[in-house]
Order: structure tokens, then C-alpha cells, then sequence
């Protein structure tokens, strides 16, 4: 539990819990760490906040981070991870394309917006961005400035 009033910074105790829950085998080298938006949610802090706790641990060779992929315990290198065999934005983007073949995203209608599916799969902003650009790239979606992106008619689909 976060102590908002004292002393100290709120990022250097959430940096503490991380570091005791790596020093106690909670997290061992290899493990993927919570995501800067589980962080922020869990402890009720802005994602500056997380972000700054981070730091501070990769600072001390306790994480590295791999963009794309996550934040990982142990120093870059030495503490092999269990690799993911597909990306997280390409699983993303699999997602909502099984839901356009499926019916449930219809053509010319709205996909869920980038804070829907930032809640909905607990990922990074970024994250969710290559999805949508992989998914307009490969013409499942179109974007309308100001409006959002939007179901390609069938047409458009890629063939399998």
C-alpha cells in the first residue's frame, strides 16, 4: 500500500514493491513486470509515475524494458526470457480482425477507440498504435481524422 502523504516520492515506493517482489523470487530474471498501465491502475498513480519507478529499476540493472515486447527482470542479456512467439500490437490487431470476420465489427462502423482497447488488453498506448497502423496498413480498418478508425467495406479485406 502507497503512503500518499509521506515523505516520500510515490515512484520510490512503488520501485520499492518491485524490488522486494524481485529480491523474495516473486519476479524472477526473466519475468515479465507488470505494465506501466497494470502499474497504473493497481496503485491508482499516473503513468509519469510508473514510468519514473521504472526508471529508477533499470537505473540498478534490476529490469529492461524491450519495446514491443515488455518489461523483463534482470539485466539486459543475462537473464533470458521466455520469448513471445507473436507481438503484442500483432495480437491485438488478430483480435480485431477475428472480430470484423466474425460480424461483430461491421463495415463502415467504428472500431473500439485506442483508450477501449488500452483498457481492454492492459498495454501501452504505443502499443495499441502499431496495432491499428498494422491494421489499417493491411486495409482491415480506414482512420477519419477527428473521428476515429472505422471497419473497411469487405471489398477492401485482404484475401486470405
Amino acid at each position: 500500500m502507497l503512503d500518499h502523504d509521506g515523505d516520500t516520492h510515490l515512484y520510490v515506493q512503488i520501485a520499492e514493491i518491485i524490488r522486494q517482489q524481485i529480491l523474495r523470487g516473486e519476479l524472477a530474471p526473466g519475468n515479465a513486470v507488470p505494465s506501466e498501465a497494470a502499474i497504473q491502475s493497481q496503485f491508482g498513480v499516473a503513468r509519469t509515475t510508473a514510468r519514473r519507478a521504472f526508471h529508477m529499476l533499470r537505473e540498478e540493472g534490476l529490469i529492461y524494458t524491450v519495446q514491443g515486447e515488455g518489461t523483463f527482470v534482470g539485466p539486459p542479456g543475462e537473464a533470458p526470457r521466455e520469448a513471445r512467439r507473436t507481438p503484442l500490437y500483432r495480437q491485438i490487431a488478430d483480435d480485431v480482425i477475428e472480430r470484423i470476420r466474425q460480424g461483430e465489427l461491421r463495415p463502415r462502423r467504428p472500431i473500439p477507440s485506442e483508450t477501449a482497447l488500452l483498457q481492454q488488453y492492459d498495454v501501452a498506448r504505443e502499443t495499441v498504435r502499431r496495432a491499428i497502423a498494422l491494421l489499417r496498413e493491411e486495409k482491415w480498418v480506414y482512420t477519419v481524422p477527428q473521428r476515429g478508425s472505422f471497419v473497411s467495406p469487405e471489398e477492401n479485406w485482404p484475401k486470405d
